[in-house]
């Protein structure tokens, strides 16, 4: 393993989720990878969706919950750059054995980082 790779591991902390004999490896890829990394990345998504809310001119302060909790899902869903932009938070902390991994599930991946995404802004609505 490089320095690189080694520092990565260290900096994101532990694996978040329970990862037993019978998880999949998309479950291991999950816990191990995917979650230490949207937690130590969750300043900069929440920045990153409150400055393209402000570029749309979207009113997202005046929305009732339920409508901010639809239109995340609709914007993070519908809108490529911005995906793009997130996935790139992501992907830039992988190392090179989990980019390889990706690589060879990039479609499932990319729907589990879409989903967590999601799911990480809508639980934080007082932050948005």
């Amino acid at each position: 393993m490089n320095s690189r790779d080694s520092f990565l591991n260290e900096f994101r902390g532990p694996t978040l989720g329970q990862n037993t004999t019978q998880s999949s490896e998309e479950e291991v890829f999950q816990n191990a990878t995917l979650r230490p990394i949207l937690k130590l990345q969750n300043d900069l998504i929440v920045l990153v969706f409150q400055n393209y809310v402000n570029q749309i001119k979207l009113p997202f302060k005046g929305f009732t919950v339920e409508k901010k909790m639809s239109s995340i899902a609709t914007i993070i869903s519908k809108d490529i750059q911005l995906q793009n932009t997130l996935k790139g938070i992501v992907i830039g902390l992988f190392t090179t054995e989990e980019y390889q991994y990706y690589s060879k599930t990039i479609s499932n991946s990319n729907k589990r980082i879409k989903a967590m995404l999601i799911e990480r802004l809508q639980s934080q609505l007082q932050l948005l």
